[in-house]
């Protein structure tokens, strides 16, 4: 039962702090570039390898549709380019929504931008 409580409370917290992330306005693209990096932790076990995203945001946050990749350079076989491609899209997915100061909303919103996701160093 303990245990259980413990778990509860982890969890409690993690998502409190998850939140916490998303809990103040962006107001620049610097403050949204470094929103975005903080979602991004490179998988295990890949070197020299990076994959770019083209997205756009709704003015809510939102993405408008899924990433595409741009450019993929993984070494590897097809399967662990595939699983670092994932991994980029899935962190981006999960970044979102982010919350917007009305002017970068306004900035913004429908446009197109990449990032490139690069493996650890």
């Amino acid at each position: 039962m303990r245990m259980a409580r413990l778990a509860c409370t982890c969890l409690i917290l993690v998502l409190a702090g998850a939140e916490r992330l998303h809990a103040e306005p962006l107001y620049t693209v610097d403050d949204l570039g470094a929103a975005l990096s903080r979602c991004w932790t490179p998988p295990a076990g890949f070197k020299d390898s990076f994959v770019t995203l083209r997205f756009g945001f709704r003015g809510d946050g939102t993405l408008m549709g899924p990433p595409r990749p741009t450019a993929i350079r993984v070494s590897g076989d097809e399967k662990q380019r595939q699983a670092f491609v994932a991994a980029a899209t899935e962190a981006l997915q999960n970044c979102v929504p982010l919350e917007f100061a009305k002017e970068l909303s306004d900035e913004i919103a429908g446009n197109v931008f990449t990032l490139q996701f690069k493996s650890a160093p």
